[in-house]
């Protein structure tokens, strides 16, 4: 494992519980391959655990049914979070043909029989409405974001997506998509305060129609 690797939190036992083994190995295989295979960058490997694997699994409660995960990356938050919530049924969207190579690699590696990934962006979706929650993190601000995230959601669905503190600003701007596509219940909630360095904002909203 490359030296450079933080130390484990404290946090990750408690927020992965049984999972956390499966966790270390992902983190291992990330640390390891992710900037070679630019999948993460070179400043990104010393707080892995921290700024994304922690970030991304502290959401892990919100998420029942059927999720999808759009523009998964190297699998921050949904492969995480499929570790996390082996109940969950989980769909990565990717379209870059080395990130799907990766998140289907490591799909297997981690034994992890709740996901499937599908090389394709957000938009070129063809299956229907057919999620109880659709999540992203780190993809684009909201405005542009909602367009190919919203209509992946059920009547009733839910979107809950990981923002960063200018979260507040993107809701104003994105007022227009916002009620565009019947969102309602319209909330950003902070989680993580105490337990993480960095918490994590959540914006979450209910696709009503």
């Amino acid at each position: 494992m490359p030296e450079q690797l933080e130390p484990e939190p404290a946090a990750a036992v408690a927020l992965f519980g049984d999972r956390i083994d499966t966790a270390r190995q992902f983190v291992s295989a990330l640390a390891m391959h992710g900037e070679e295979r630019g999948l993460i960058g070179p400043l990104e490997v010393p707080r892995l655990w921290t700024r994304h694997v922690l970030n991304s699994v502290i959401a892990a409660p919100y998420f029942s049914g059927r999720a999808v995960d759009v523009g998964s990356g190297a699998g921050l938050p949904g492969l995480v979070l499929a570790i996390a919530r082996p109940d969950v049924e989980w769909t990565l969207i990717e379209p870059m043909e080395r990130r799907t190579a990766w998140l289907t690699e490591q799909v297997s590696a981690l034994g992890l029989d709740n996901v499937t990934v599908e090389r394709l962006r957000g938009e070129e979706w063809d299956r229907g409405r057919i999620f109880d929650v659709v999540t992203a993190r780190a993809v684009s601000a909201l405005r542009t974001l909602l367009p190919f995230t919203a209509p992946l959601a059920r009547p009733g669905g839910r979107l809950v997506l990981l923002k960063g503190a200018n979260v507040a600003n993107e809701v104003d701007a994105a007022a227009k998509q916002i009620r565009k596509y019947g969102l309602q219940d319209v909330a950003v909630e902070v989680v993580g305060e105490g337990v993480l360095d960095e918490p994590t904002r959540v914006f979450l909203a209910t696709v009503a129609r």
